[in-house]
């Protein structure tokens, strides 16, 4: 993902040190039961779409912002599937971070998906039962979305 602007001003005071950012990462699912992800321009992993929350910014915003610069996809956030403390981290330049992640279930609204901006590679549908490899967390949030209960996970120990 591209830093930020606020980010890039905080690595110069502090360095490589470790730095705590709130993630927003989203399941857009269509009517056809299939969820919408990109291939990362950094690994080349198929991943949900994700960003940072920028200073001032609510969430929900955040991610349909995020959506739309990344895939030109306009969706309606629906609901908090989990908020979750990810486990601390390292970019390829030395940069440590640690992500607290708002996952959120979205539905496309209107345009064709699209390789948007020089984050990814690509951008599909897939349909749930031919999902490419993901991560556990990915793999729950897509689990959490498709779950009658409305209430979003969370680590309690």
């Amino acid at each position: 993902m591209a830093t930020p602007k606020f980010i890039l001003e905080l690595r110069e005071k502090i360095g490589h040190d470790l730095l705590w950012l709130t993630g927003i990462s989203g399941v857009v699912l269509n009517d056809a039961d299939e969820v919408l992800l990109v291939r990362r321009a950094d690994d080349g992993r198929w991943t949900l779409v994700a960003g940072i929350l920028e200073p001032g910014e609510q969430p929900a915003v955040a991610l349909a912002r995020e959506i739309q610069e990344e895939t030109a996809l306009e969706v309606a956030v629906e609901r908090l599937l989990s908020l979750e403390s990810l486990p601390p981290s390292a970019y390829a330049n030395g940069d440590q971070v640690q992500y607290l992640d708002l996952c959120f279930r979205c539905r496309p609204l209107s345009g064709e998906p699209r390789v948007n901006d020089d984050e990814s590679l690509d951008v599909a549908w897939f349909p749930l039962n031919a999902l490419p490899e993901l991560s556990a967390r990915e793999q729950t949030c897509i689990t959490q979305a498709l779950s009658p209960n409305l209430l979003p996970i969370f680590a309690t120990a």
